[in-house]
């Protein structure tokens, strides 16, 4: 006997996009057409108001800061799929420990322990600023803003950092009439993703197969 296979949740999602596309009698070529077209239909982003993005300046000031420059070095612990996590954490926290009791040692436990080429320099990363590291390593860079050896080790998508900084600039933070523009983009940007994120979510409810 033949068996009847049900819509997959993806299918189920296009039939109810496509039916969504007919009511609002939107004739566009093509499945990703009607999406943009039921979006820009359905989807309403209010704009910022003055205070949200007052707020918002004042919550990222670090990130916000134009000509920030740091010198920095680390040790990475780089993170793999078949890297057992704990003992990683364990020997970054004891090396973190190491260097923060001696901080003469951290070049040398650079090029003992760092799965990074700046091993072979003892850790040097050389002037950094915002365009040169992933966002999680910047912002720790910035929230200590000052030199010596962070407290803590920075987890970045690389693995586990024990990070030292060497100097600090932190830049100029420009008034807010000048970011006005920039910050209602960003705000704009993650309303709509959640509200797209909601939306899709609430379309696949309504498409899912019983």
């Amino acid at each position: 006997m033949d068996t009847i296979q049900q819509p997959s949740a993806a299918d189920a999602l296009i039939a109810a996009l496509r039916e969504r596309a007919c009511e609002l009698g939107i004739d566009a070529a093509g499945d990703e057409a009607r999406l943009e077209a039921v979006l820009q239909h359905d989807v309403q982003i209010p704009e910022p108001d003055e205070g949200e993005c007052r707020r918002y300046y004042a919550r990222n000031t670090d990130q916000l800061r134009t000509g920030a420059i740091v010198e920095a070095d680390h040790i990475l612990f780089a993170l793999t799929p078949s890297t057992p996590i704990d003992a990683l954490r364990a020997t970054a926290e004891q090396t973190l420990a190491e260097v923060h009791a001696q901080p003469d040692l951290f070049a040398r436990r650079a090029r003992e322990l760092s799965n990074c080429p700046s091993a072979q320099v003892g850790g040097n990363l050389g002037q950094l600023g915002i365009a040169d590291c992933v966002p999680e390593f910047w912002q720790a860079l910035t929230e200590h803003g000052r030199p010596g050896v962070l407290p803590r080790l920075v987890r970045t998508r690389f693995g586990l950092h024990v990070v030292r900084i060497a100097r600090f600039e932190p830049g100029v933070l420009p008034p807010f009439d000048a970011l006005r523009s920039r910050i209602a983009r960003t705000l704009r940007q993650e309303s709509l993703v959640g509200a797209l994120r909601l939306y899709a979510e609430d379309l696949a409810r309504q498409a899912s197969p019983d």
